[in-house]
């Protein structure tokens, strides 16, 4: 049976950073890097918001430099995924990849969270990061001047709303219902917006385009009439879910979130958590990199103290 004294589990920002910060520690971290390696940075086309990167850059190739720059102190990276956990002894936590065990002294779960989806089948596929986005913060500076949409009636759609109002002539906000369900303060924003348009009881059901985004095929719910909508882009703001389920009942969690303690500290005293898995707010790349140095931080405090 294998036996690791880190073990982190994802390999996004907040995975790769933590790897960073363990490795210069000499804490000799295996980073198990899941079903999606880099996270969804690997579908980012362009990133101009990552501190220092005044020409912008990549998300493959920024996730790319995290990943060999923590080789590069010793940490140890595997393309596999964690199918199940069994933390009932903190002292000697055991992880399965299939029915490879792996035991730890200490694990830093940064798994993350993926965007919900519209279902709409491959075209989603096709148009991820050229036109369809989940995040208006990462993304709404490459469309000034054009047209958007957004799909949400919560907060969460509401302000992705008024913020690509900053750069796009007009945005539509697709609504599901005749209702939102956001905060009435937030909903009178977006009414009053003179570039906010909101199209009630409507349901995207396709993507066109040839190379890139072009308009979004919509369904009225009440009538069943069906009409294309031209946009340059189309930003799904229905929410996240953590990638937790490989966790059982093993940790606390909060609507799927992991709950955090202290800083990046569990219910469980050797196993910390760092990244979107912990973070149903902000949900990040820069704030998930932060929160994997503070993961790292504790466990190497963890470990010192237990070898004591």
């Amino acid at each position: 049976m294998q036996h690791e004294k880190l073990v982190i589990i994802g390999s996004g920002p907040a995975g790769l950073t933590a790897a960073i910060y363990a490795a210069r520690a000499d804490l000799n971290p295996l980073v198990l890097e899941g079903k999606q390696p880099g996270g969804q940075l690997m579908g980012t086309t362009e990133i101009e918001n990552w501190p220092g990167a005044t020409e912008g850059l990549t998300g493959p190739i920024l996730m790319n430099n995290l990943r060999e720059q923590a080789k590069k102190f010793g940490a140890r990276t595997d393309f596999k995924y964690v199918e199940k956990v069994d933390f009932n002894n903190p002292d000697e936590l055991h992880l399965w990849i299939g029915e490879e065990e792996i035991t730890a002294d200490t694990v830093i779960i940064a798994t993350g969270a993926s965007a919900r989806w519209l279902d709409l089948g491959k075209g989603e596929e096709r148009y991820w990061g050229k036109g369809y986005s989940a995040c208006a913060t990462c993304d709404g500076a490459f469309f000034r001047e054009k047209t958007v949409a957004v799909v949400g009636g919560g907060d969460s759609a509401c302000e992705e709303s008024m913020f690509l109002t900053k750069f796009a002539t007009k945005v539509y906000q697709l609504v599901r219902r005749d209702e939102m369900r956001a905060s009435k303060p937030m909903i009178q924003r977006v009414l009053n917006n003179p570039k906010i348009e909101v199209i009630w009881n409507t349901a995207p059901t396709d993507l066109r385009g040839e190379n890139k985004l072009e308009a979004v095929e919509l369904k009225d719910r009440v009538s069943g009439e069906m009409k294309d909508l031209p946009v340059d882009g189309l930003f799904v703001a229905i929410g996240h879910t953590p990638n937790t389920g490989f966790l059982g009942e093993s940790i606390e969690l909060d609507r799927g979130f992991i709950v955090v303690k202290d800083h990046t500290k569990t219910n469980i005293k050797s196993v910390f958590v760092a990244g979107d898995v912990a973070d149903p707010h902000y949900q990040q790349a820069v704030v998930a990199a932060g929160s994997g140095s503070k993961a790292a931080l504790d466990a190497e405090a963890y470990l010192s103290e237990k070898e004591q």
